[in-house]
């Protein structure tokens, strides 16, 4: 047992705090991009997910790689040459990614007050849709019901209209058939799957309000994208809902006016870095090189009769 410990202990890789640092601020540099991709892109999670692993992989590569040239015990002249070269690659790359697309987080964030109050104004309107449309058919029935008993008191003198909304004389009062035809159109504006539907939509909207309010970056972006495009799609169902007619029945369909301020071009439009972004992105070079800057050389690479300017060369005295 004690030797395959030992065994065990051999194996396992001690990774120096700095180098461990460089690999999970490359990682956090990373998510920052997929967040600033995430907007850009309009929530295309692929497209995001891929790019921000080429900035972690190639920053996180090149840092590391320069650590370890920096360390080396052999082949001095090509390892500074490379280390010099994956540092100067590393640094290109950084001030590139720090320009676009790392800092539009930031950029979109500190719009966040007026985006907000966007959203929250388009989920409003969409919450109160079916609440119209409720008074539309409300008013509907009353308007039908109205004509209807007006029709019924009337019938000796225009017993046409009688038979046009549907009266018959077949034993039943009138006062049923009203009732009856009542049932009808009541039916007819809310079908057995009103309720379902309007249940789901209620429970997106209060789902991308909670989003918004509390202003989550991954989830913000499909509000952004779906608001619009659900809306309409719900006013459409609630418009075809109300074209049903009853017999002898005029009546217009259901209207409701949608209106969306332009949220999108404050996520798609890329604006210059916030002071806050060029902050962390200062930050995060210098720790992804934290261990370059403390690695100390090799002292094979200069010679031993290089010293530095701590060091005193004594000879040994030779004894007689």
């Amino acid at each position: 047992m004690s030797k395959l410990k030992k065994l065990f202990a051999n194996m396992r890789v001690k990774i120096p705090l700095a180098e461990l640092l460089a690999v999970l601020v490359a990682i956090l540099f990373g998510y920052m991009c997929f967040l600033s991709i995430n907007f850009l892109t309009l929530g295309d999670a692929q497209q995001s997910i891929i790019w921000s692993v080429i900035i972690a992989v190639l920053l996180g590569g090149t840092a590391l790689g320069a650590i370890l040239l920096k360390r080396t015990n052999r082949h001095f002249k090509i390892c500074r040459v490379w280390e010099k070269i994956l540092l100067g690659f590393f640094t290109v790359f950084a001030c590139i990614v720090v320009r676009s697309p790392f800092p539009h987080f930031f950029v979109v964030s500190s719009q966040k007050t007026e985006i907000q109050n966007k959203l929250v104004a388009s989920i409003t309107q969409a919450e109160n849709m079916f609440a119209g449309y409720e008074r539309y058919a409300e008013n509907r029935e009353l308007l039908y019901r109205s004509k209807l008993q007006s029709v019924v008191d009337s019938k000796n003198i225009t017993l046409k209209e009688y038979i046009e909304y549907g009266f018959e004389y077949n034993g039943v009062s009138d006062k049923k058939q009203i009732e009856n035809k009542m049932f009808t159109i009541h039916s007819d504006l809310f079908p057995s799957n009103y309720t379902a539907m309007k249940q789901v939509d209620a429970a997106w909207l209060a789902d991308a309000r909670n989003i918004v309010e509390d202003w989550k970056p991954i989830g913000i972006v499909g509000v952004v994208s779906e608001v619009e495009q659900n809306s309409k799609k719900w006013l459409n169902a609630l418009v075809e809902l109300s074209t049903v007619r009853e017999r002898g029945e005029q009546a217009e369909n259901f209207t409701y006016n949608l209106s969306f301020d332009d949220v999108k071009k404050h996520f798609t439009t890329l604006g210059n870095p916030t002071p806050l972004s060029v902050l962390g992105a200062v930050v995060a070079y210098a720790l992804m090189l934290l261990s370059w800057f403390l690695t100390k050389r090799s002292t094979k690479s200069t010679g031993s009769l290089e010293v530095t300017i701590y060091e005193t060369i004594i000879q040994p005295k030779k004894t007689k």
